[in-house]
């Protein structure tokens, strides 16, 4: 049997979370890469993703809400469209991030309260 062992990243900004992660990389078989709107940038994002790639460690999208002060926590209200909307944009630039680093998108795992509204709307 094997275990897919995952976790979130990229939550955080700066060197910190870098070394943090790649040393995290090692013993995870998947990551969740926060898709800057409840967390993340740009640049955090493609360290992140990077460091996946060097460890060969699947890569999967993290979208949530734009809601940094509640840390994607809290419901919002959205139609349908919306929330399409929403989480093709955050998937979509982790993709081109990832393609910068030839780096393959595995999956999706929503965040917070997109996740929980997910499970139960």
């Amino acid at each position: 049997m094997r275990v897919d062992l995952n976790a979130d990243v990229g939550e955080l900004s700066g060197q910190a979370s870098a070394d943090g992660e790649d040393g995290l990389m090692p013993h995870v078989t998947s990551v969740n890469v926060a898709c800057g709107l409840h967390a993340g940038d740009p640049g955090t994002m493609r360290r992140t993703v990077a460091s996946a790639g060097r460890w060969q460690v699947a890569v999967g999208a993290h979208p949530g809400f734009a809601d940094r002060p509640g840390f994607g926590r809290r419901p919002i209200a959205l139609s349908t469209p919306e929330v399409e909307a929403l989480v093709a944009y955050q998937v979509g630039a982790l993709a081109a991030v990832a393609g910068l680093e030839g780096v393959p998108l595995r999956h999706v795992k929503p965040h917070g309260a997109l996740y929980t509204m997910a499970a139960t709307d």
